[in-house]
């Protein structure tokens, strides 16, 4: 039981990464990330909607009649993502408005509809537990990466919530950011080295 909870915990971090591993929830990889600390804002709620989602999911998996399943997921993601904007709403309104609609659009995220149909609706609540923090944790540190690349590289900085804590232009004189690197080609050119080198570790 230990060794299948720690699997179902930790397979998010590499096996089943989210962006990399399933190529699932796309959209805000691509469209948040433009700083690290957007990506962490926005794997941070997923998380939360997808720990939640599938805590509930399993519970009442026995109740929901199967023909209606999808409706039922959607209904209970969409009360989840409707708490994590109040709350971004009241305490991280900044951080809210740039993400924009992405917050919303949590509900028909495919990382979250696909856990709750694909292991929520046939497993226990320890267990649909462990699945959802392990993946949301996984994509939130996959986010936070590719954040961190394409500033890097777009920005020559890094910074979180305001704090610089890294500066290229220190390190090489002279650095010049690649500008399209923080715009929508750049992200799928930060996606693909991420690729890359995921790929090229998990051969060695």
């Amino acid at each position: 039981m230990a060794k299948s909870l720690a699997h179902e915990f930790f397979k998010g971090f590499w096996e089943e990464v989210p962006p990399f591993r399933l190529v699932l929830g796309l959209c805000p990889v691509l469209g948040v990330t433009t700083k690290i600390q957007f990506g962490i804002g926005m794997g941070l709620a997923t998380t939360f909607v997808l720990v939640c989602s599938n805590i509930l999911i399993s519970m009442l998996r026995n109740l929901i009649p199967s023909k209606v399943r999808i409706a039922c997921f959607i209904i209970i993601v969409a009360t989840f993502v409707t708490v994590v904007e109040l709350m971004m709403q009241a305490f991280t309104y900044g951080l809210f408005k740039q993400l924009g609609v992405f917050i919303p659009l949590i509900v028909v995220n495919c990382i979250v509809l696909g856990r709750a149909e694909a292991f929520a609706s046939k497993n226990n609540v320890i267990m649909s537990t462990a699945d959802g923090l392990g993946i949301g944790m996984g994509y939130t540190l996959a986010l936070a990466a590719l954040g961190s690349v394409r500033e890097l590289l777009g920005a020559g900085t890094l910074t979180v919530w305001g704090d610089p804590i890294l500066n290229l232009s220190s390190i090489f004189p002279g650095f010049q950011p690649f500008k399209f690197m923080i715009q929508a080609p750049g992200a799928f050119v930060g996606l693909g080295l991420l690729l890359c080198v995921m790929n090229m570790v998990g051969k060695k």
